[in-house]
């Protein structure tokens, strides 16, 4: 007798298999019951005929509950009209262990019902394809920078400093001292850039942004390269190449999930290079042109943004910011020091920013300004200063958030259905 996983049925065809799973759901009549099963890699209906089975059998298939475990034997027919294109005529059942008042039922639930059931609500349709696209797009982000000959480097969770500004900073008592959870693994990534030339690190990051926003997580995940001898425009053509990249595996890959969440498949196939490039000036005005007021100097807001990118089909790359609202890192514009070499790519349909980088700066003593003027303890950064002593080069580098990239690909509003159990400012449970 053959194990295997629904997925694999199409191996199978004519021959008797084994599924184990659980229940998702069933119907059935005096004559036969329809019990469809779920084993994570798909969903199977199983069809148990009165006069197929023996009476036990058949009193415990009727008896069967939501997402009671089980395991199934039965042959297997392929049937286009059935959900995943094939169906099991069952010759037995096992009963591994009996689902009693599952919580989470056809009808409606609040998201705050949902959210409390999180540990169950990802057995449902839809966060199950969402998650399944998440560590797809993983794959697909880990084949872009491997193939490019990108190394991975890890970054370290606890940091003795601020990365991105110290107001979103959680503190932790490290021993005798304090440290602070990573808001970002990019200067780390600057120091190993300058060992391997190009590398990239892919790991959770921090933000204790007090944010109730459907774009904000306090823990996300970033995908964050750095090349060495690269420049601004290098930086925002290999961000333009990853989406594309990352677009083009979600198409040919997901078709069953997307299928399942319901995505609207136009938008995502208009991705394709190149994207359109416009400075901050040009973003500005076009605020001005649709009657929103915006003040120069000021950074985008999720309103903003979502502004801008509706005057693009694809996603936008903005640049050259004013140098006053980006990280004290940034290179200044040689042209215009008012501005600083960085870009952020807005995403479509309101999704706003999921990628934000630029070229750093390499001066030893422009960077030594900057940290005293941002109040940053010197102290902190000397081993950062340190790359600037020993051989600095121009560099570039990014950070591509995950949850937004993946909100992105699902037609999700929401990235707290993203991430497997999120964290946000009133919720750190499951």
């Amino acid at each position: 007798m053959t194990t295997c996983r629904i997925e694999e049925l199409s191996q199978h065809v004519d021959q008797e298999v084994t599924l184990r799973g659980w229940l998702y759901n069933k119907r059935g009549s005096k004559n036969v019951q329809f019990l469809m099963l779920r084993d994570g890699s798909g969903i199977c209906q199983c069809v148990a005929g009165k006069k197929d089975v023996d009476e036990a059998t058949f009193e415990s298939c009727q008896k069967l509950t939501q997402e009671t475990s089980l395991s199934i034997t039965g042959r297997v027919n392929a049937d286009a009209r059935s959900v995943g294109g094939h169906e099991i005529h069952i010759t037995g059942v096992e009963v591994l262990q009996t689902s009693e008042d599952y919580p989470i039922t056809p009808k409606e639930h609040s998201t705050g019902f949902l959210m409390g059931h999180r540990h169950l609500w990802l057995r449902s349709k839809k966060q199950h394809a969402t998650i399944r696209i998440r560590s797809r797009i993983v794959k697909a982000i880990r084949d872009f920078f491997d193939h490019r000959q990108f190394i991975l480097v890890d970054a370290p969770i606890f940091t003795p400093a601020a990365c991105e500004g110290t107001t979103t900073l959680f503190e932790v008592d490290y021993f005798d001292d304090k440290a602070y959870l990573t808001q970002s693994g990019q200067l780390y990534m600057e120091a190993a850039a300058m060992a391997h030339g190009k590398v990239y690190c892919f790991g959770p990051t921090f933000r204790a942004e007090k944010s109730k926003t459907r774009r904000h997580l306090t823990e996300f995940w970033m995908v964050e390269p750095e090349v060495a001898f690269a420049d601004l425009n290098e930086v925002m053509d290999l961000g333009e190449a990853l989406v594309h990249s990352i677009v083009t595996a979600i198409l040919s890959d997901c078709q069953a999930e997307l299928e399942a969440l319901e995505r609207d498949l136009a938008p995502l196939e208009a991705i394709t290079p190149p994207f359109p490039r416009i400075s901050y000036d040009e973003a500005v005005q076009i605020l001005h042109s649709k009657g929103i007021e915006f003040e120069w100097g000021g950074d985008f807001g999720a309103p903003d943004e979502t502004a801008i990118s509706e005057h693009f089909a694809k996603p936008v790359l903005i640049h050259r910011f004013p140098a006053q609202i980006k990280a004290f890192y940034m290179k200044e514009d040689p042209e215009d020091p008012r501005l600083a070499l960085g870009y952020d790519m807005i995403a479509p349909e309101g999704v706003g920013e999921v990628i934000g980088g630029g070229q750093r700066a390499e001066s030893l003593s422009f960077l030594q300004k900057k940290i005293a003027e941002h109040h940053l303890p010197e102290e902190a950064f000397d081993w950062y200063l340190d790359l600037r002593r020993y051989g600095s080069v121009p560099h570039a580098g990014f950070g591509l958030g995950l949850e937004r990239t993946v909100a992105w690909m699902c037609g999700t509003p929401h990235v707290r259905e993203t991430i497997p159990f999120p964290r946000l400012l009133d919720r750190i449970r499951p």
